[in-house]
Parts: C-alpha cells; structure tokens; sequence
C-alpha cells in the first residue's frame, strides 16, 4: 500500500525522502505560485492527470543532467550546423506550452498539463520563474520546451516538436545557455532514453537533494531571458 501525506491549507511539504522509490509523496494542496516554488526548492514537483487530485512527487533515482556532460549526438550535430532554423527564449511561452499540452505522445494516454496546470505556469512565467526555449521555421513555431528556474537549477518539465530535431535542437541550444548562465544542475525528473543519450545520468535522491540544496544558495535569474544575453565577466585581474 502507498501512503501518501495530505498537504495542509498552508503551504508545507513533508520531507522528500518519506517518499515512495517509485515518487509518490503527497496529494492536494494547489499550484499557487508560492507553493510551486517551495516544492521545486523542496526537490518535489506536482504530476497528476485531469479530473484526479493534485500529487507530488519525489522519485528516487532522479534524472539528472549536468550540463558540463551535454553530450551532443553526432547526427544532432550534423542537422544543427545545417539548419536553418531559429533557437530564442521567452519568446512564445504561452504558445510553448499549450503545444505541449496539446501533442500526442505515442506512450501516454492523454496529457498530465491540464488547464490548471497551464494556467499556473504561465502565472510563474509572469513572475519571471518559468521559462521556454523555442525552435522557429521561418515564422512557424515547430518545436520547444519548458520548465522553472531557481538558484543554480533549471527543472524542465515537458517539451514538444513538429519537425525531427526541432525540440532536439531548442534542448541543446537551452543547456549550452543555461551553463553559459551558472546552471549547474537540470532535473529531468524521471528516465527517459530520449533524455540519457544527451548525457542525463539517474542519481540518487540524496544525491540530488544535496545538489539542490548547493544550487539554491544562488541567485535566481528572474525575469525574461534572451539568448542574445551575454553571460556576466568577472571582473579583471589585478
């Protein structure tokens, strides 16, 4: 039997590592900015399907990429020094994730971003936490991705393509940026092996709690990004 914590009115989490191996932790609750937040900080994040409760999971191993290990397939490779397509951020967040909502994924029956989840997103999107990376043909949107920035941490949470490589593309453009940018840790939750060819490691959930916990001590780049930023120079030498 899964034991599962109800959540309060006022937002807490119980710990992460009362968590079953296999993620569940905890139901109810809402997708409040605030208590999003606290459970990305918190090494928990909601998946739930339409017309069941809010759950919150924790799983253990977790997926991981370190975006020092980026590995870039050599086929990838070859289609990203032949493209003509055009990699942005923060440039059609709203557009990102309805597609994402919206596609049909062969392995799932329906989708986990229900309207509220929509919603909430695009409320942490407007507060400058949520984030998307997103791949353009001439003018069309094609492909994209998604997720939450907090200190040192980038949490991805769902992409979408319409053409072979699009969402392949915005992924290595977003990584190589985050780093670019002091991102030392992105989340991506549970295995897939789409996501373990780009390098994507499982780690323990000790192991990941205590590498959030080092990436929260950082600041959070809020706000709109762009991939025409400039990362920040340290000052000169004396």
């Amino acid at each position: 039997m899964v034991t599962l914590f109800r959540l309060p009115r006022e937002v807490a989490f119980p710990d992460p590592r009362q968590a079953e191996p296999d993620g569940p932790l905890a139901v109810g609750g809402d997708l409040s900015p605030e208590r999003l937040l606290a459970a990305y900080a918190t090494g928990i994040f909601p998946w739930y399907s339409s017309g069941s409760p809010i759950l919150w999971w924790s799983p253990d191993p977790r997926l991981v990429l370190d975006p020092a290990r980026l590995h870039v397939p050599r086929s990838l490779a070859r289609s990203r020094r032949r493209s003509q397509w055009r990699i942005t951020a923060d440039v059609a967040f709203d557009r990102v994730i309805n597609a994402c909502a919206g596609v049909d994924r062969p392995d799932q029956d329906g989708t986990w971003i229900t309207p509220a989840m929509v919603r909430a997103y695009r409320q942490l999107h407007a507060l400058g936490f949520a984030h998307s990376f997103e791949t353009w043909e001439g003018e069309a949107l094609v492909g994209g991705l998604y997720g939450v920035s907090l200190g040192a941490a980038f949490f991805g949470e769902s992409m979408f393509t319409l053409r072979p490589d699009a969402s392949k593309l915005a992924f290595v453009e977003s990584v190589e940026w985050l780093a670019a940018h002091g991102v030392r840790l992105i989340d991506c939750q549970v295995r897939t092996e789409h996501l373990a060819r780009f390098g994507a490691e499982d780690w323990s959930r000790e192991r990941f709690l205590a590498a959030l916990a080092e990436a929260l001590e950082q600041p959070t780049r809020r706000g709109r990004w762009s991939l025409a930023a400039t990362p920040a120079q340290p000052p000169p030498g004396p």
